[in-house]
């Protein structure tokens, strides 16, 4: 019997043990309190209603029927759901410091422990973060610095896709190799070659545990994890997957220990390392090994697929849609010509690529769900009281598809970003890093990133399907926590 129907029918059981109770009610205190939602059975909560296959799907179908804020039970677990631009934006902005907590997410939570600046709480999350960013700050972000760091390492991934040949090929691990180096460069002081073996098995890791952490079994555990805590599924591969990450990072902090210079500290690990020499002696401090091992796994792994992903979908989205492609490419030999390297300077003056950039981010839709999030206090949000510590879900899906905000929201339509004289137009709906205290920590990275990366490539190379643009796939090869991109190949050819 496979794992995954192993852990259904466990969880059908439960579901039958369940009906059976179905005359009793969950918690009615709390429940009269919480905005309305479906009606939850002991034990199982919600289940019947959200499907691990489809789960945004359910809960944008329970939104049509509960509104914009309503509530489920994951369990015995309440769950708030925000669903729509306007109500994200009075939670997270408005609201910042009542919903700035991080909810649970039960996959990575044996992995994590509420370490790490991602998945850490309170005092000590305000403190990694903050620490964070002034490291991240120091190493370039913003500055040319980085800047210059991001141009150099375009050339090197336009020499590796010249490497082809002209022959088929998935762009998966140039991508990654070159979107990770540029955060490597950062905490760990160097770049690596794109044929480092130890390099390309770590970003075959993250790739590997990005896609197990979006699948339906992923889902399902996250959803029903008291009922499956035992249960064998592939959600059972998340947490070796990310132990053997955080193992090259604990290898790369000893030696950084070994002959770290405190005057002139390499990288963010060095940086980490000389605050936890000068906090030695607070027992309460958060600069410790734990806090190190896993802050540079949060900042390694995010800054390394959420970018290629979201090139992967925009490469896709490109070579559907030829007309589109024509016009940025258009754009780059006006402004840029064939010989000059991109800079974030030439932004401004291509107003059409940066709509377009904007539209691959919206339309990619890569983290759908939102990473949970947590209220820190009691709370009344829209006549209904949310009690400390409840679980929020702000999902980001509905507001990248808003129609009040967007033009032509279902389709790839980069007047999304337009005003009618074709200049770029900001859209407050545009949320792909969240909002609020816990906006996505190198936003602005990803941004330069994803600006040079796409007009570095198109500068000098034509993108070819392997079949008619129509044919070719959109749907995600998962679609949980995050949308993977289809495997695809395609060729490249000098312009």
């Amino acid at each position: 019997m496979e794992p995954f129907t192993a852990s259904i029918l466990v969880l059908l059981g439960l579901l039958g043990l369940g009906l059976l109770l179905r005359g009793q009610r969950g918690p009615r205190g709390q429940r009269g309190q919480l905005p309305p939602g479906p009606r939850p059975l002991p034990l199982v909560g919600n289940l019947l209603h959200i499907s691990p296959w489809r789960t945004l799907r359910a809960l944008l179908q329970l939104s049509r029927t509960y509104g914009p804020v309503f509530t489920i039970y994951l369990g015995t677990r309440p769950v708030v759901v925000l669903c729509g631009h306007d109500v994200l934006r009075e939670a997270l902005v408005d609201n910042a410091e009542a919903f700035a907590g991080r909810g649970r997410m039960p996959t990575v939570e044996s992995t994590f422990h509420g370490h790490g600046v991602v998945f850490a709480n309170g005092s000590r999350w305000r403190t990694l973060r903050r620490f964070s960013l002034t490291v991240l700050r120091d190493f370039g972000m913003g500055r040319k610095s980085l800047e210059e760091r991001i141009r150099e390492e375009a050339q090197f991934l336009l020499r590796e896709l010249r490497s082809t040949h002209q022959k088929p090929f998935d762009p998966t691990f140039f991508l990654s190799c070159a979107v990770s180096n540029v955060i490597c460069s950062i905490v760990f002081g160097n770049r690596f070659d794109y044929r480092d073996k130890e390099f390309l098995e770590l970003l075959r890791l993250m790739n590997e545990s990005f896609t197990e952490i979006s699948t339906a079994s992923a889902q399902l555990y996250d959803m029903a994890e008291p009922l499956l805590r035992f249960a064998p599924g592939r959600h059972r591969r998340i947490p070796l997957l990310l132990r053997r990450l955080r193992a090259f990072i604990a290898r790369r902090v000893d030696r950084n220990s070994r002959d770290i210079d405190r005057q002139s500290p390499r990288d963010f690990i060095d940086s980490f390392l000389i605050q936890m020499e000068a906090e030695k002696s607070d027992p309460n401090s958060e600069f410790n090994r734990e806090n190190l091992e896993l802050t540079t796994l949060n900042l390694f792994f995010a800054g390394t697929e959420t970018v290629s992903s979201t090139l992967r979908f925009g490469f896709l989205l490109l070579m559907r849609h030829p007309d589109v492609l024509a016009k940025v490419v258009s754009e780059i030999d006006e402004v840029l010509g064939r010989d000059r390297i991109p800079s974030a300077a030439d932004r401004r003056q291509m107003p059409y690529t940066d709509a377009v950039l904007h539209e691959i981010q919206r339309c990619s839709d890569l983290l759908p769900l939102n990473v949970p999030h947590r209220v820190t206090r009691d709370i009344v949000f829209r006549g209904f009281f949310i009690p400390k510590d409840t679980d929020v879900y702000p999902l980001l899906s509905p507001s990248l598809h808003d129609p009040s905000h967007f033009k032509n929201p279902q389709n790839f339509d980069p007047q999304n970003f337009l005003d009618e004289s074709g200049n770029f137009r900001r859209n407050e709906a545009f949320v792909p890093f969240s909002a609020g205290k816990r906006v996505c920590l190198g936003e602005s990275l990803a941004k330069l990133e994803l600006f040079i990366f796409l007009t570095s490539i198109l500068q000098h190379l034509e993108l070819q399907p392997l079949c008619p643009p129509s044919e070719l796939p959109t749907t995600p090869q998962e679609s949980g926590f995050g949308n993977i991109p289809p495997q695809y190949q395609l060729i490249v050819r000098p312009r």
